[in-house]
């Protein structure tokens, strides 16, 4: 009988063990999911901002070669007015003037960005005509236009020819 009073509880012992180390099994299980999503997320969001400084870097090229005059709207000799992913019923003109004197062309002109609506993802072009005939052609897409996301992504795309 004294034998039996000093095992008493010994079950409860092993069982608290047991659900504590499961426990922590799961912990660590649920922290690995987490971070993987986050990962997951993380690179999708990397993919649309690529995705935005391609589809600016095309709008550039486009704008490049389109002119029939033979010259492009980036040229350095004169300003020509161009438009990037418009659509104007979705309240969405992306419009801006580029060329001129400088040789570089930013567009949109000043802090704007080519949105693509109803997407969040937004664009800047940087376009460089050099006094040796080559283009330099600088895309940054952006996940989200607003800077004060903390998971805003920036991707960039540069051509020279």
């Amino acid at each position: 009988m004294k034998n039996q009073m000093k095992n008493r509880g010994f079950t409860l012992f092993i069982a608290v063990i047991i659900t504590a180390a499961l426990t922590l099994v799961a912990m660590g299980i649920i922290s690995i999911a987490v971070k993987e999503a986050v990962l997951t997320s993380s690179g999708r969001e990397s993919q649309f901002a690529f995705y935005a400084a391609d589809t600016a870097m095309e709008c550039a090229l486009y704008w490049d070669v389109k002119d029939s005059r033979g010259t492009s709207a980036f040229s350095t000799t004169t300003t020509e007015g161009i438009n990037c992913n418009r659509d104007l019923s979705k309240g969405n003109g992306n419009q801006g003037t580029v060329g001129g004197g400088s040789g570089v062309s930013n567009f949109p002109p000043l802090s704007g960005y080519i949105t693509f609506k109803p997407d969040p993802y937004c664009a800047k072009l940087r376009v460089t005509k050099n006094d040796d005939n080559t283009t330099l052609i600088e895309a940054y897409g952006y996940n989200t236009c607003d800077t004060a996301n903390t998971r805003r992504v920036e991707r960039a795309v540069r051509a020279t020819y």
